[in-house]
C-alpha cells in the first residue's frame, strides 16, 4: 500500500476519493475552511498587540491564502508508466524514471501552485509559507478528524482546529516571515515583533516544563511553530462554533449529557489520542517539532478560559495555568 502510495499516489488517490470522499464532501469542507479564515480575520481585528500597519498587512496575507480541498484539480497522467504485476523492481525503476523527468520537465516554467505535496489518502495536512496555501488530503477528511454524521460541534472541534492549526502556521514563528504572495519579507512592524515574540516567549517556557517521560522534557524553541499553531487553531475553531451557535446555524442542545462546548473539546482531545513507548517519547522529545498528543490536547486547553468555563475548572485545577499563554 505504501509503494503503490509513493510510486502512483495520484492513481491510486483517485480510487481513494470515489470511495471515501466523493458526493457533497469537498463542499461542506470548503464550507468549514471558509468559516476558520473569518475567524481568522476577526482574531487579528482584535489583536491589542499588534498595530493597524500591520493588522493591513495580515488581512492582505490572509485574503491572498489559497485552499485545497481533498484532491488535484487535475489528476497526474501516468499513462507511460508501465506498471507488470510479476516485476517489482522494474515498476519501481520506471515510476523512479517518469518522476525524474516530471521534475526535470518544471525547469524554467512558473511554479505550478495546482501540484500537491502530499497524495489523496495521506492522514495529513500542511500550510506552504512560499505558496501561501493550505492543503487537506481527502485522507485526513476522515474519522475522526472529520465525520459528516458527527455533530458539528464535534467535527469543530476536530477537522476544524485542524483547519485553524494550518491557517496559523501563516502567522507563526516562520510563516510570519513570508508575505501574502509568498515571498521572504518582513511586513511587521518592530514593535509589533517585539509583541510576537513576548507571546512567543511564554509558549516556549510553557512547553518546557512539560515531561512525556520521567527525567525528559519537551523542547519548547523546536516546537513552538506546532504549539503556537494548535493554540491559535482552537481558538479559531471555537470562534466559528460560536459565531454558529449565536446564529443558530447549529443547534445549542445537550447530546449524551453533553454541552455544545464540552463536545467540541472532546471532539479535540479525541483526534490526539495515542500509545507510545517510553523509548519512543524520548526520541521525539528530542528530535518532533510535534509535541505528543497528551500536551497538544492538555497543553493547549489549560491556556483557554472557555475550556475551564465548558468544564468548571477552577484556579489551582490542573487545567488551569497560572501564565496563561496565547499568541493567536
Amino acid at each position: 500500500m505504501r509503494a503503490t502510495d509513493r510510486a502512483l499516489g495520484e492513481a491510486l488517490g483517485q480510487k481513494f476519493v470515489e470511495v471515501a470522499f466523493s458526493g457533497p464532501a469537498k463542499a461542506k469542507a470548503l464550507q468549514l475552511v471558509d468559516e476558520i479564515e473569518k475567524s481568522m480575520k476577526q482574531d487579528i481585528e482584535t489583536a491589542t498587540w499588534m498595530s493597524q500597519a500591520t493588522k493591513q498587512q495580515a488581512y492582505a496575507k490572509l485574503a491572498a491564502v489559497s485552499n485545497k480541498i481533498g484532491y488535484p484539480e487535475q489528476w497526474r497522467d501516468y499513462s507511460s508508466v508501465i506498471i507488470k504485476p510479476d516485476d517489482y523492481l522494474g515498476d519501481e525503476e520506471r515510476v523512479a524514471t517518469f518522476e525524474v523527468r516530471r521534475n526535470l520537465n518544471k525547469i524554467g516554467n512558473p511554479v505550478d501552485k495546482s501540484e500537491w505535496g502530499m497524495t489523496p489518502p495521506t492522514v495529513n495536512a500542511y500550510y506552504s509559507p512560499p505558496q501561501n496555501n493550505i492543503n487537506f488530503p481527502a485522507g485526513i477528511l476522515q474519522p475522526p478528524f472529520y465525520n459528516p454524521k458527527a455533530d458539528d460541534a464535534v467535527n469543530l472541534g476536530a477537522i476544524g482546529v485542524v483547519v485553524g492549526h494550518e491557517l496559523t502556521h501563516g502567522f507563526d514563528d516562520q510563516g510570519r516571515k513570508y508575505d501574502g504572495a509568498g515571498n521572504l519579507q518582513d511586513w511587521w512592524t518592530a514593535e509589533d515583533t517585539k509583541n510576537f515574540e513576548t507571546r512567543a516567549e511564554c509558549v516556549v517556557n510553557e512547553y518546557d516544563r512539560f515531561s512525556p517521560v520521567d527525567g525528559v522534557n519537551l523542547k519548547g524553541k523546536l516546537t513552538l511553530g506546532e504549539n503556537a499553531a494548535d493554540n491559535g487553531g482552537i481558538h479559531l475553531a471555537y470562534m466559528a462554533l460560536m459565531r454558529d451557535l449565536a446564529d443558530k446555524t447549529i443547534p445549542n442542545t445537550k447530546l449524551d449529557g453533553l454541552t455544545s462546548q464540552q463536545q467540541f473539546f472532546l471532539g479535540f482531545a479525541q483526534v490526539w489520542c495515542e500509545n507510545a513507548t517510553d523509548a519512543n517519547s524520548r526520541v521525539r522529545a528530542m528530535t518532533d517539532p510535534h509535541s505528543p498528543g497528551q500536551f497538544r490536547t492538555n497543553g493547549v486547553v489549560q491556556n483557554m478560559k472557555e475550556f475551564q468555563q465548558a468544564f468548571g475548572c477552577q484556579a489551582g485545577d490542573p487545567m488551569v495555568s497560572v501564565q496563561a499563554c496565547r499568541v493567536w
